[in-house]
């Protein structure tokens, strides 16, 4: 059994090492990320913005070696793909906050700039690069939850995350001299803080319809008593505490995937595969991660759902790091 955690905690002992007392998991950011020292750490925002015509992706990270962050925007219509990316060494002028939902993370650097700010109310996404800008409101619904879980390799090595499925967005997305309305859309939050192994491999996926999220990962929590899956039912998160089983092509990205568990029977259908790679040598990774249409069922507290209507992603990462 995993334990829920309900009131505010450190992630790290003084001296650096995995606080006990913050293992376990969280309906609401709970966790300080008071990370120390330099080497391992690796602290990362991303958000992901489904709309009726549009994918956005908008990525603010800091690896220690590099600052890696990036804007992405897929056309659904023509799969055309927009992408800014930018690698700054020893991630100089990125500002990581401390707390999830708390403060301002920034990144300036390589042509990229991007800013996202935080208060009571929900979150404020600013992003531009040459040829492409996105502003956009991420309101906190009145009782919304997310799922935040502590994963311990060891008392050196653990992860931090949170993952904040189907707040609505709006706002607009501008690429060259044509403006869109961002509307009728979701955001996806994955907050990242940890001190990882150099070599990992992760599954995640995420999507929503209105009334129904689901958040489920695979392989890098394999092991260490903890996992990051759920669905989330009317805004209030279900935790399911066993590992799944993930079944894919890696030959043929596009095929139908396979998520499944004692309270998941999940088929993906992908219907546009992104390929994200990177090599500066200590840091090197590879990202498939596929957009498409969830179906098949979950199981919650009151009994089985049908995911017809939930759109979203899943994905394989493979990092050193």
């Amino acid at each position: 059994m995993e334990r829920e955690i309900t009131a505010e905690v450190d992630l790290c002992r003084p001296d650096g090492g995995l606080n006990p007392a913050a293992v376990g998991w969280t309906r609401q950011p709970l966790h300080r990320a008071n990370l120390r020292g330099w080497g391992r750490c690796k602290r990362w925002e991303y958000w992901g913005i489904v709309t009726p015509n549009h994918i956005v992706g908008i990525v603010v990270s800091s690896l220690d070696y590099a600052g890696v962050h990036g804007i992405y925007v897929l056309d659904r219509e023509t799969g055309e793909e927009t992408v800014r990316d930018a690698v700054v060494p020893l991630a100089r002028g990125t500002v990581m906050a401390e707390r999830s939902g708390v403060g301002v993370t920034s990144a300036r650097g390589g042509g990229v700039q991007i800013e996202l700010r935080e208060d009571e109310t929900g979150s404020a996404i600013e992003a531009s690069a040459r040829g492409v800008r996105v502003s956009v409101r991420v309101p906190r619904p009145a009782g919304h939850e997310s799922l935040g879980v502590v994963v311990p390799w060891s008392d050196r090595r653990f992860q931090y995350t949170v993952k904040d499925v189907g707040r609505p967005a709006s706002g607009t997305l501008t690429l060259g001299s044509q403006v869109y309305p961002i509307e009728d859309a979701f955001a996806v939050l994955d907050h990242g803080r940890g001190k990882w192994p150099y070599s990992m491999t992760w599954n995640w996926a995420a999507g929503w319809r209105p009334g129904l999220g689901i958040q489920f990962g695979g392989k890098w929590t394999e092991g260490t008593g903890s996992t990051e899956n759920a669905i989330i039912v009317d805004g209030r998160v279900q935790k399911i505490g066993d590992e799944l089983r993930w079944e894919y092509d890696t030959a043929n990205w596009l095929a139908p995937w396979s998520i499944t568990g004692e309270r998941v029977e999940v088929e993906f259908q992908p219907f546009h595969e992104r390929v994200a790679t990177s090599n500066l040598i200590v840091v090197a990774g590879e990202t498939h991660q596929c957009f498409g249409h969830f179906a098949g069922r979950v199981r919650a507290d009151a009994g089985w759902l049908d995911l017809s209507g939930v759109v979203g992603w899943a994905e394989e990462a493979r990092n050193r790091w």
